[in-house]
């Protein structure tokens, strides 16, 4: 009996010993995980489109009598000197720069010249839906949806901002409508849902589902049956 209890003794610990060991992943499946765990980087700063109403100063090196501050007209125009107008709205200032420079260029020897946004005229967004305060915001710089949101006074508690909706100008001038989810930005799943809002957007904040129940039954049940009552109700 003691043999056998040594050989018994002896397997377990050769057994043991020949068990596979707890490995540890490797250090590049680490970072690929805290990477992929880590929020999306904000979109990157994209260089200002001069807008309508948008005050422009031209100033000329060589030419100081050519010299001139206009504001973008509703069609987009400016009016300069010994040039016909030109369409300013939609170009960035280094582009309205050498769009100017070849103009000139037929004038002057040495057109050389650049062009200085003095002051925003059309740099806003519109908030609207489930907010506290809806209306109209100043966009100046980088803005994304949330934080048109928290400038807005924040959400309602009837907000679905799951499906909150971001109305942008496409061609010609035409609404196009694309949804957002921005409980996934607010819970750090999903970084990218909370998008970079342009000039002119509209951030809608539907009503949830609970929320459309609830004034149905206030304007159709409450209000509408003179006496007190209880109603109850349950969603499957």
């Amino acid at each position: 009996m003691r043999i056998l209890f040594t050989s018994l003794a002896a397997l377990s610990l050769i057994a043991v010993g020949c068990s596979p060991a707890a490995k540890e992943p490797p250090a590049a499946n680490l970072q690929a995980t805290r990477a992929a765990q880590a929020p999306a980087p904000a979109p990157p700063e994209q260089e200002y489109k001069i807008q309508i109403g948008d005050q422009l100063d031209i100033k000329f090196f060589y030419n100081a009598a050519l010299n001139e501050q206009v504001i973008v007209r509703p069609d987009g125009r400016i009016s300069l000197q010994l040039v016909q107008e030109i369409v300013a709205a939609g170009l960035t200032p280094s582009e309205l720069m050498k769009v100017l420079v070849e103009k000139y260029s037929a004038e002057l020897n040495k057109a050389e010249l650049t062009v200085i946004v003095r002051s925003f005229g059309a740099q806003r967004i519109y908030v609207d839906g489930e907010v506290n305060k809806p209306g109209m915001l100043p966009i100046l710089g980088l803005m994304t949806a949330l934080q048109a949101i928290s400038q807005a006074g924040g959400l309602k508690e009837s907000a679905l901002v799951s499906e909150v909706l971001i109305i942008r100008r496409g061609a010609g001038n035409r609404p196009m409508a694309f949804p957002v989810n921005l409980d996934k930005a607010l819970d750090g799943t999903d970084m990218s849902q909370d998008i970079a809002l342009a000039p002119f957007d509209i951030v809608y904040v539907p009503r949830s589902v609970i929320a459309n129940v609830n004034v149905w039954v206030d304007q159709y049940i409450r209000r509408n049956i003179p006496i007190p009552i209880s109603l109850q109700y349950t969603f499957y």
